[in-house]
């Protein structure tokens, strides 16, 4: 759906709002009112039906996309609908104002339509990219399996250390209790990792250290197998360096599915609440139109 959705019926709503953006090129030209052009004149009225019809119908694809029993359409042509003609009203809409502006709420409508607008076509835009990414990125799992297999390896890690050093299975164990994925808005966003370990400082003394993806126990791990001379210890110090390394990719997957979910959230926080404000600003400008014009 979110590779084809704008090819839908060999692009059939593309091309009725072709239709409809030059049918009202064709009649502003021919238009010739006494006063400037205006949302007053007939043709202002009724390219102001025609949007405001739009607008409504195109805020009904989210109680179109809940419901899942619905026999009005594919939920794919909706949204191929949704794009195109909403696309449409940045034409029918400059034409029914007929290019004036002014401070007042007929203005803040049409600044409101076009913020949707532009916000809808950043959406368009993520939902055509980002669901690839999240399924290259899950490789076949869903949010569940992916903290399975966390769990999972940490199981192993836990197996293993009980024939390992103490002080390594300190530091496996600290940093599986200080593993943090996501946490803030920015940290979500911007994929950063939060977590940290427990490994002896420069000075001896064990303290909470950084890291991040893992690297700072890798590395601590990788100085003990440096420096071991038992070859059954060299190998088990082994195992648990493949298990944590295993580890590192599976948080990442985590941590990069949560910040493309995050980011389509940010874009929905923005583009709804800005549809509801526009509806308001759009029913003032209607209701003012009657009653002053």
């Amino acid at each position: 759906m979110h590779q084809s959705m704008l090819d839908y019926a060999s692009r059939r709503y593309l091309k009725i709002a072709l239709l409809l953006c030059g049918a009202s090129v064709i009649a502003y030209l021919w238009h010739d009112p006494i006063s400037p052009p205006n949302g007053g004149t007939w043709l202002g009225y009724t390219l102001g039906g025609i949007g405001a019809a739009l607008i409504l119908w195109l805020t009904a694809l989210g109680i179109r996309k809940r419901a899942y029993r619905s026999s009005l359409g594919s939920l794919q042509g909706w949204v191929s609908a949704h794009v195109y003609l909403g696309l449409s009203l940045i034409l029918i809409a400059t034409l029914h104002a007929g290019f004036q502006v002014g401070w007042n709420i007929h203005t803040l409508a049409y600044v409101l339509m076009m913020l949707v607008i532009v916000s809808g076509i950043v959406g368009v835009v993520a939902y055509l990219r980002f669901p690839e990414q999240l399924s290259a990125n899950r490789a076949g799992l869903n949010a569940t399996q992916m903290l399975q297999e966390v769990d999972d390896l940490d199981q192993r890690a836990e197996r293993l250390i009980t024939n390992l050093p103490i002080e390594i299975g300190h530091a496996v164990r600290s940093a599986r209790e200080h593993t943090r994925i996501g946490g803030g808005t920015l940290a979500i966003l911007t994929s950063r990792d939060r977590s940290q370990v427990e490994l002896p400082a420069a000075d001896g003394v064990i303290r909470l250290q950084g890291n991040d993806s893992q690297n700072r126990l890798l590395d601590w791990l990788g100085t003990q197998l440096s420096r071991s001379t038992d070859g059954e210890l060299s190998r088990r110090i082994s195992d648990l360096i493949n298990i944590v390394a295993a580890r590192r990719v599976a948080l990442r997957r985590l941590q990069r599915d949560a910040r493309v979910r995050g980011w389509l959230d940010i874009w929905l926080y923005f583009h709804v609440p800005i549809t509801f404000a526009l509806l308001g600003a759009l029913i003032a400008h209607v209701v003012s139109v009657f009653l002053y014009w």
